[in-house]
């Protein structure tokens, strides 16, 4: 399947207005901002993303809870979730990924590299889906 919608949840409005252009000029991608963990349950129902960039460190609700939140409502289809974060320790990263994210992207991020990776990601994914 190939990847069109993603909601982007990150607090810092610059860096939802910088990956949205990237994502959607470089990689042709249909992007919905979300500008907290707390909105992103609602966002994800009406927008129906087939991926989920989310930032790590959010006031309000983190990007692990809002993850975690995401996964307990039942009417969501498990939405693949991608994390964006300053925190790259490697014991940071392994909880991340145990707690089922798809892979963690370190910011400050590449725009002109995002979309690409991001395609990789999903690409990784789906093969694994379907093997």
């Amino acid at each position: 399947m190939n990847l069109e919608r993603i909601m982007l949840v990150d607090d810092e409005a610059d860096i939802r207005q910088i990956a949205r252009l990237a994502l959607e000029a470089l990689g042709g991608f249909t992007i919905q901002e979300c500008p907290s963990g707390l909105d992103a349950p609602a966002l994800a129902h009406t927008f129906q993303p087939q991926l989920i960039l989310m930032d790590v460190m959010m006031p309000g609700q983190d990007g692990p809870t809002t993850f975690t939140m995401l996964r307990a409502d039942l009417e969501l289809p498990r939405i693949p979730v991608i994390f964006m974060t300053a925190k790259v320790q490697p014991q940071e990263i392994e909880q991340l990924l145990r707690l089922g994210a798809l892979e963690v992207i370190p910011k400050p991020f590449d725009p002109m590299a995002l979309a690409d990776t991001v395609r990789k990601i999903w690409q990784r994914n789906e093969a694994l889906r379907s093997a």
